[in-house]
């Protein structure tokens, strides 16, 4: 039983990261219908801001502070330079930008870090059963989900970002800035993403540090429903202790395999997540 408790509290702090990452990318594309693949990208940008920051200043809250600027200003400048553009062309152009810009910075964040492992510590301490770093990232996790309801459910800025994600046509007829929404999206989202890539990068960092996370992301906002941020954290959570009792009862060499084995049975179920709304068809 001590067991148990214990895989299901690993389960759950490694999964509150895929939860952050799976949030950052169903936000994004419930405003423009775009899988962002750079998004590991921008977090690893925002990660190694705030390993230079805490290097220069010696305090990580600090840099953990500038990771979640840099992310948000990040995010903001892709999507209003880069992804813009091409996305009013070609969706699928711009799916493919994103995956190019993740090849990019990875490059150029080995340019100018390195691609040796740099260390890089905890909020917390990582030491117990469930310890306090575990603990800070199912806390913030659960606080920006909860965060994101009362935006976007009670303010007058989440009904502007709902209405330009949805009905974007009507939202400029009632003098919504569609363009401006769309940007504080991506911004929002990538900062979920940098506090993803602050919760996953401990306590080594590399240019390619979360190319495995991006995956356990992106499978569990699928599992989740893209159309659902809750999802996207139920999912991350699912994902999370799916792996755990896997490593923990049948070996670690399994836990990547019982993503897939998830993903399987739950779109077998759902094929559109967990969480997701059912559609009428028209015939």
């Amino acid at each position: 039983m001590t067991h148990f408790i214990n895989l299901t509290l690993n389960g759950l702090a490694s999964g509150a990261a895929y939860a952050a990452l799976a949030l950052s990318l169903v936000i994004i594309y419930q405003a423009t219908r775009l899988v962002n693949f750079a998004q590991p990208a921008l977090a690893l940008v925002a990660v190694y801001a705030a390993y230079t920051i805490t290097q220069l200043t010696g305090s990580y809250w600090i840099g953990f502070a500038a990771a979640l600027i840099v992310g948000l200003v990040a995010g903001a400048l892709v999507e209003r330079v880069i992804i813009r553009p091409i996305a009013k062309t070609s969706q699928l152009n711009a799916i493919i930008v994103t995956l190019g810009l993740l090849l990019v910075i990875q490059g150029g964040v080995g340019m100018i870090w390195g691609n040796e492992q740099h260390g890089f510590s905890y909020a917390f301490g990582y030491v117990g059963r469930f310890s306090p770093a575990d603990v800070f990232a199912l806390a913030a996790v659960g606080a920006v989900a909860l965060l994101l309801f009362l935006v976007y459910r009670f303010t007058p800025l989440g009904l502007r970002m709902r209405a330009a994600a949805f009905r974007p046509e009507a939202a400029r007829l009632s003098g919504v800035k569609v363009g401006l929404m769309l940007t504080a999206g991506w911004g929002i989202a990538s900062l979920i993403g940098a506090l993803a890539g602050m919760l996953a990068g401990p306590p080594f960092i590399s240019p390619n540090v979360f190319d495995v996370v991006f995956v356990f992301g992106i499978t569990a906002a699928v599992v989740g429903g893209l159309d659902n941020p809750f999802g996207a954290v139920i999912g991350g959570l699912l994902i999370g202790l799916g792996m755990s009792y896997v490593s923990g009862y049948l070996g670690p060499e399994l836990a990547t395999l019982s993503a897939l084995v998830i993903v399987v049975l739950v779109l077998s179920v759902r094929p559109d997540g967990i969480l997701s709304r059912p559609t009428a068809r028209k015939v």
